[in-house]
């Protein structure tokens, strides 16, 4: 199989990102870009993220992931915690994310620490789920093999029988990481590929602002 994409071309014209209108601290910046992506109307999820951990096969990976809040201490996500990309955070906090916003032209590129949130904070978030979404992260053994769809439909119905009328508590299992950055990169498609990359650096307390070659 064979499909030559070498002819794929796009022209990136619809902004720019440049040193004197940024602020100094990212999370400002970053809250703008969220802004302007949502009122574009442009993309489906502004929240989906790319989540990537070093594996315990020590293999990377990414897959995709809602993030439900941001603060000026980072960016909090919710999972099982005995999930594949659990137990890779447990063994090695350090882990990216990134946001793709096409209709922009735009990518933000973020290295940080993950950490577990405060057991009130997910309690919170988890009684804000519709039921249906807090029976799904009861009956999922997350990333284990199962042998058919059937167990988790089958396993549903029991549960939403067992629960009915009853408050569902949150699993000791499943609850919210924090990401706190210590690299944030802004990038903005420009023409001839030489596209803006501003890329925000912790020093201390501090936020080191460079320009990088596209």
């Amino acid at each position: 199989m064979q499909n030559d994409l070498g002819n794929y071309r796009k022209a990136y014209e619809k902004s720019a990102l440049m040193e004197g209108s940024i602020s100094e601290n990212p999370m400002e910046l970053f809250q703008k870009w969220f802004y302007e992506v949502e009122a574009s109307d442009g993309v489906d999820e502004t929240n989906a993220m790319t989540l990537s951990t070093m594996g315990l096969d020590g293999f990377p990976k990414s897959r995709v992931v809602l993030l439900k809040k941001y603060t000026h201490e980072g960016f909090i996500f919710y999972t099982n915690y005995k999930s594949e990309k659990g137990r890779a955070i447990a063994e090695n906090p350090n882990v990216c994310i990134s946001f793709f916003w096409p209709n922009l032209e735009r990518q933000v590129i973020i290295k940080g620490r993950a950490n577990k949130i405060a057991e009130n904070l997910s309690d919170g978030y988890f009684q804000s789920r519709p039921a249906g979404s807090q029976l799904g992260a009861i009956v999922s053994d997350q990333s284990s093999v199962i042998p058919s769809r059937d167990v988790l439909e089958e396993e549903l119905k029991r549960l939403e029988k067992e629960f009915e009328g009853k408050e569902i508590e949150r699993p000791e299992w499943w609850g919210g990481y924090l990401v706190a950055p210590v690299s944030m990169e802004f990038w903005q498609g420009r023409p001839n590929r030489l596209h803006d990359r501003i890329r925000f650096t912790l020093e201390g307390i501090d936020w080191k602002i460079e320009r990088l070659a596209p």
